[in-house]
């Protein structure tokens, strides 16, 4: 019997070295997209010899400071961060990336960062058949749920909570999602 060394981040499940090493062969800028349970994060990052550096970022905190009152991890807010970190790209003379996943999924949630981040006017392959639908984005679907549920008072207050507490109503949550948009679009980023 042999012992075989592995890479103590290959060992913890951390990096995927194949992915790792099509990247830093590209030399190309790449964003990174993390979604935990409660917040989404996004960095624009530049690989080099010596460690990677962080050109920009954008996370769904940053929602709130144009009056965001969703959810911070849904696909709304996902393709609301993609935007900012875009329309922040595009402000430094950035106008292309990748996507790196590593070790991570590619689920709905990133599919709508990079929606968000193409809409921004950056060039990011992708296809079109895995991004969500522009209802998907926009929340038209809850707010049609919304209204189904309006006869039954307990369930819908019950279901839609936080946004009741936040004086959203449930019925106008993709017209929120249109204004906070247009916010984004319109800001100047440094």
């Amino acid at each position: 019997m042999s012992y075989i060394k592995t890479l103590k981040r290959i060992r913890n499940n951390k990096t995927n070295y194949r992915k790792r090493k099509a990247v830093l062969i590209s030399r190309r800028n790449f964003v990174t997209i993390n979604v935990s349970n409660q917040n989404i994060h996004c960095q624009l990052i530049q690989p080099a010899i010596k460690g990677d550096l962080v050109l920009t970022h954008a996370g769904s905190k940053e929602l709130g400071k144009y009056g965001w009152k969703g959810s911070l991890n849904n696909l709304s807010a996902c393709f609301l961060v993609g935007l900012i970190l875009g329309k922040k790209m595009g402000s430094k003379k950035i106008d292309s990336a990748i996507l790196y996943t590593g070790k991570n999924s590619f689920t709905s949630k990133v599919a709508a960062c990079l929606k968000g981040i193409s809409a921004a006017g950056i060039n990011i392959p992708l296809s079109e058949e895995s991004l969500p639908t522009d209802d998907r984005v926009s929340g038209s679907h809850l707010s049609e749920y919304a209204n189904n549920l309006k006869e039954d008072k307990v369930h819908y207050e019950k279901q839609f909570s936080k946004l009741i507490s936040n004086n959203i109503n449930p019925e106008d949550y993709a017209k929120h999602f249109e204004e906070i948009k247009k916010q984004i679009t319109a800001s100047k980023f440094e």
